[in-house]
């Protein structure tokens, strides 16, 4: 029996298509004018069926007779198409930049104004000029387009979570520029061979932050959006009561509400950042009277812009000194090494004041104070390894133990006086040797500031140590795993060794599979960014969360792709 032939109509778009059932070709599918629904399949009875059931009001409002009308509101249909998928791109520009909504006018005047010049000898400028004039870009406009790629956002997130095996929550409690407490729920996930971390939702917290406030917005927002919690198997918080309370934190009440063990982890950068703070006596006199100096030089207007004259007239790159923010993580060793380069010039401004601080000229107080410069630096590093979207609980973990080690190397490096790992301390204590060869340095002080540092740290982080093996089993699974797994030798190095590696497994190994990926999916830090600035303090509750979802983090995939790929124009428009 010879082949039904198939008429070319079936595989190709007709333009009379447009005119008769309101029906476009975009990127090879045929796309409704009115409700924006894609027809994959180019029949004409597909178009005409959709046409029919979904948009029967239309042929009574255009009769196939008025051929203009129709025409014409066709005509409005396709140009609004360009328009929004325009508009849908600018609005996502604005949301990625971080910028206020109302600065979507001020990007279409910018284009008017480029484009008035750039297409000056194009013969269809005008009709350029008019495409952008009739654009939408107004707040609202950008406000909504926001909220529907948002909606996108969130309708995969949800679909990909409940897809995944396993997934993790870092929770973080905190108030913002317009003094709202922000509830950040960030979730990281496999999906496919890719690790996702995103955010789910930005909740406000109207009145108090308790545990239990805390725990029933979070559950209202799981239920409505369908959030598997029997796939949730661990949580970092930033180690706060409201948090990590015995009986009524939020963690202790996710529990009992899950009625299983849920892995709780505490923030590994802010212990890194307590564990930084500690300090002695004699180190904190070094660090008040630097805040001292300071303070009287930036803090004062005069003062300041003296300073800053002086800085330029001797050639100082600088620009001033930084103000000390015990908040700020890396503030410390920043303003420490602003005033080690700026420390000639800072005597000099002192001397022209008449203020006396004796201690910047004995050498016992600024071997202490060049010391405190390395360390804090030493610090910093740690803290800026450890912070970013997508580290593991392993690499943490790691990166801490590591510097562990570190510490007891730099205490050697002290006692022996080799000071390699101390560039400021070893230049400052040259240079005194230099001018005066037989004077001596009390370096054992130093080395017993450092080993307080192990102390400390071996002090925090029990979580971390606690379940060691079962962060190493991710990379060491031969090691970890009870009976000698054949399959196991075969895994490609460290540094391949991802969610592709696993999944790549034999069906044998499927439990092993499953746990590898749960540990992948471990938060070991609350990093978070700010979403409102003082540019951004007046988001609405809605808007709020929308403009959280539109920055998505994705560890081992162009999450940019995504992000376009569910708020194109065709998609809600």
């Amino acid at each position: 029996m010879a082949k039904r032939k198939k008429d070319e109509e079936y595989r190709t778009f007709q333009q009379e298509w447009t005119e008769e059932f309101a029906f476009v070709e975009r990127a090879g599918s045929a796309v409704c004018l009115i409700c924006n629904d894609k027809i994959s399949s180019m029949k004409r009875s597909n178009i005409k069926r959709h046409f029919d059931t979904r948009h029967a009001t239309f042929a009574s409002k255009y009769p196939a007779g008025d051929i203009q009308a129709s025409q014409q509101q066709l005509r409005v249909w396709t140009r609004q198409g360009d328009w929004n998928s325009a508009s849908f791109a600018g609005a996502l520009a604005i949301v990625r930049n971080g910028k206020p909504f109302t600065d979507g006018e001020y990007a279409k005047t910018f284009m008017l104004e480029v484009s008035n010049e750039l297409f000056d000898d194009f013969s269809d400028k005008d009709k350029i000029i008019k495409r952008i004039k009739d654009m939408p870009l107004s707040a609202k406009t950008v406000h909504d387009r926001t909220i529907m790629m948002a909606n996108q956002v969130e309708e995969t997130q949800v679909k990909d979570i409940n897809a995944a095996p396993y997934f993790s929550l870092a929770l973080d409690e905190s108030t913002d520029v317009s003094q709202l407490s922000q509830f950040s729920v960030i979730a990281r996930y496999a999906a496919g061979d890719t690790l996702r971390e995103e955010s789910l939702a930005v909740l406000p917290m109207k009145g108090s932050t308790r545990g239990e406030d805390l725990f029933k917005s979070f559950i209202e927002f799981a239920k409505e959006k369908n959030l598997p919690m029997d796939k949730l198997i661990s949580v970092c918080t930033d180690g706060a009561q409201c948090m990590v309370g015995k009986r009524r934190g939020f963690v202790a009440l996710l529990r009992q509400h899950e009625n299983r063990p849920i892995l709780s982890l505490h923030c590994i950068l802010l212990q890194e950042a307590l564990c930084a703070q500690m300090c002695g006596e004699q180190l904190g006199e070094v660090m008040s009277l630097v805040i001292r100096v300071v303070n009287f030089i930036v803090a004062r207007a005069l003062n300041d812009r003296q300073f800053k004259t002086l800085l330029d007239e001797v050639g100082n790159n600088y620009p001033g000194l930084l103000l000390h923010s015990n908040v700020r993580w890396l503030s410390r060793g920043k303003v420490l090494s602003r005033f080690a380069a700026c420390l000639s010039e800072i005597r000099t401004f002192l001397e022209m004041k008449d203020v006396e601080h004796p201690e910047l000229t004995n050498t016992e107080w600024l071997m202490k104070f060049y010391y405190l410069v390395d360390m804090t630096e030493h610090l910093n590093h740690l803290n800026v390894k450890m912070q970013g979207i997508g580290n593991t609980v392993l690499s943490l973990q790691q990166a801490v133990f590591a510097f562990e080690n570190k510490l007891e190397l730099f205490i050697v490096d002290i006692e022996t006086a080799r000071l390699l790992h101390f560039e400021k301390l070893r230049e400052f204590k040259d240079a005194c040797t230099a001018s005066d060869p037989v004077q001596q340095f009390d370096l054992q002080q130093l080395a017993g500031f450092t080993s307080k540092l192990p102390q400390s740290f071996k002090a925090r982080f029990g979580e971390f140590r606690e379940h060691t093996r079962l962060f190493k089993f991710i990379t060491h699974p031969h090691e970890c795993a009870v009976d000698k797994w054949t399959e196991m030798k075969k895994l490609q190095p460290t540094d391949q060794l991802i969610v592709k590696t696993w999944n790549a497994l034999p069906v044998t190994y499927h439990t092993l599979q499953r746990v590898s990926i749960a540990v992948l999916t471990m938060f070991g830090s609350t990093y978070l960014k700010n979403i409102k600035t003082n540019l951004r303090s007046r988001l609405t509750d809605g808007s709020l969360n929308a403009w959280k979802l539109s920055f998505q983090f994705t560890k081992g995939g162009n999450s940019n792709q995504r992000q376009r790929g569910n708020s194109s124009p065709g998609v809600g428009n």
